[in-house]
């Protein structure tokens, strides 16, 4: 398999970076079926080291990234899945992030008694750091999982507060935007973005879960890396179009093809966020929302754990 093209943005004329962070979003492939696990694993650990190579400090993993994506019964989705942080995959991903000095978010089947979940790892250059388990279901992963139940946690690393999400969940807003409200500073987005009825792709080549992306981080003034899949796995085709959206909603660097196997790269200030952008003398996102009025009706509460 050639490898993949290291895609990187072009540097600032001006770097006025106070906490600086190269992340990668790594797109590529992997094979559901127990045989093929140990060589999904390997080759994902690969492209994340070739990140890392290129300078990569937070590497973000597809979802299932390490199980692939269509199975068949319940039974063949157990036996695909492993504890967290006990499994075997995990502690391979945190060898890699000790070995390497990077964050690395990737997704993997996690069973926790007779109960499956579609979760997102979190490990660091010390080891596991936390892990989310998907919220909403998509399709036929509501016959294998289960509906995750760790709230939308925020994580506290050496870099900044990173916070988790898991492919369907960037279509519902309120999900990036109770991360935003407990100060997340990045949101990675593990992602099986799969074909859907045409149209898939607007003229311009991009998807509707690109748009979502970059609306997320646009209203909510956040970092969101996203790294998708490709290839096809039984009956399902995945239609890659991972990107890193900056904190004005806008890609930093290229959106990836549909079909090509990519790591795309992005260098950022991780607590730019943590600073409201004024639109004009006015205007400003965050202090225009009227909470006052929403939490009546949706349960949103006045007051948020770390100011922006």
């Amino acid at each position: 398999m050639p490898e993949p093209h290291v895609e990187s943005a072009p540097p600032r004329a001006v770097d006025r970076r106070v906490s600086p962070a190269r992340i990668a979003v790594v797109q590529c492939d992997a094979r559901v079926g127990v045989d093929n696990h140990e060589e999904n694993i390997e080759r994902g650990l690969a492209l994340a080291g070739r990140a890392a190579d290129a300078g990569a400090t937070l590497i973000v993993l597809p979802e299932l990234c390490a199980t692939g994506y269509a199975f068949a019964t319940r039974a063949e989705a157990y036996a695909h899945a492993e504890e967290v942080p006990a499994g075997k995959t995990v502690r391979r991903w945190e060898a890699f992030a000790r070995d390497r000095a990077v964050h690395l978010v990737a997704g993997l089947a996690e069973r926790d008694g007779v109960r499956l979940y579609s979760s997102a790892v979190l490990v660091g250059p010390d080891g596991y750091i936390g892990h989310y388990r998907k919220t909403h279901l998509w399709n036929t992963e509501k016959l294998w999982f289960t509906p995750g139940d760790t709230g939308v946690p925020v994580f506290e690393t050496t870099l900044g507060r990173v916070g988790l999400l898991v492919c369907w969940d960037i279509w519902f807003p309120e999900m990036p935007r109770l991360l935003a409200l407990q100060g997340a500073d990045v949101i990675c987005s593990a992602n099986n973005w799969v074909w859907t009825p045409p149209p898939v792709f607007d003229p311009s080549g991009r998807c509707m879960a690109v748009y979502l992306t970059m609306t997320a981080a646009h209203v909510n003034n956040v970092v969101i890396a996203a790294a998708n899949r490709i290839g096809t796995d039984r009956d399902a085709r995945f239609l890659g179009c991972s990107l890193i959206a900056g904190t004005n909603g806008w890609p930093i660097g290229e959106i990836a093809g549909p079909d090509e196997e990519r790591i795309l790269t992005a260098d950022v200030d991780v607590v730019d966020s943590r600073s409201a952008p004024i639109w004009n003398g006015l205007n400003d996102l965050v202090r225009d929302r009227r909470t006052d009025l929403y939490h009546t009706m949706l349960g949103y509460t006045q007051g948020r754990a770390f100011p922006r």
